[in-house]
């Protein structure tokens, strides 16, 4: 069984592959973050949507999805492995007990599930190198941190140094009539291990989209996105290499 991460459909050489770091709120048996069930299907310990919207953009050719496999909570993919955050012991406000680990315990949640995560990934982009990576995340509307704090967007655009993608995706998605943020929620020069790792390192193009979860928190929503994000993606692409 692989613990770490899943792939849904075939990864192929100058297709999309799609990187959804918080796509599952799974908690192995073994583990036991002592916190409240509910809080297993809040933002905190998932991207809500997004595992819909990649299976069903994995469904078309020459499309696939590399999806993280627990929950943010067990072992956050999106960080640097030294950072505390890639086990965080609070989020949003919310303690998370369990993960309160003594050295050897830090060290064997990330043996177990960051290292192979990454090494997989490297792996793949390795053998089959896409024309483009669709980093794919989603936020809440308002963080119970900061509940003063509006978040307007239905997405946003986000990027370190390599903005190639980002700067043709970013008319594309207002093209839509979407309310579109260019580096909003937040901004991916704080908040892209995986795609500073994985493309920036490499010159690997890629389109880090945060979808605004109430978009995509039901099939319909999550058919439409995955529509969307095809079209777009699809013409990203072309632009890119042409």
């Amino acid at each position: 069984m692989i613990e770490a991460f899943k792939l849904v459909g075939k990864a192929e050489a100058n297709g999309v592959l799609i990187v959804s770091d918080h796509a599952s709120n799974r908690v192995p048996d073994d583990i036991q973050l002592g916190v409240a069930p509910a809080l297993l299907h809040q933002h905190v310990a998932i991207d809500i949507g997004v595992s819909g919207v990649a299976h069903l953009m994995a469904g078309q050719p020459r499309y696939a999805a590399f999806l993280g496999n627990v929950s943010r909570l067990v072992c956050d993919f999106n960080r640097e492995e030294h950072q505390p955050a890639a086990i965080p012991i609070a989020s949003d406000g919310h303690a998370i007990p369990g993960n309160a680990l003594d050295h050897d315990g830090h060290e064997a949640r990330l043996a177990r599930f960051f290292r192979p995560y990454h090494a997989a990934l490297a792996q793949l982009l390795e053998q089959c190198p896409p024309a483009l990576i669709l980093s794919l995340h989603s936020f809440t509307p308002q963080l119970e941190s900061h509940p003063d704090q509006q978040r307007p967007w239905q997405v946003g655009v986000l990027y370190n140094a390599d903005d190639r993608a980002a700067r043709i995706a970013i008319p594309l998605l207002k093209a839509e009539g979407l309310c579109v943020g260019d580096q909003q929620p937040y901004s991916g020069k704080l908040l892209n291990a995986t795609m500073n790792r994985h493309a920036e390192a490499h010159g690997r193009p890629y389109l880090g989209i945060e979808i605004r979860q109430d978009q995509i928190g039901d099939a319909a929503g999550q058919a439409a996105w995955a529509e969307r994000l095809v079209r777009i993606c699809n013409e990203v692409a072309l632009k890119l290499h042409a």
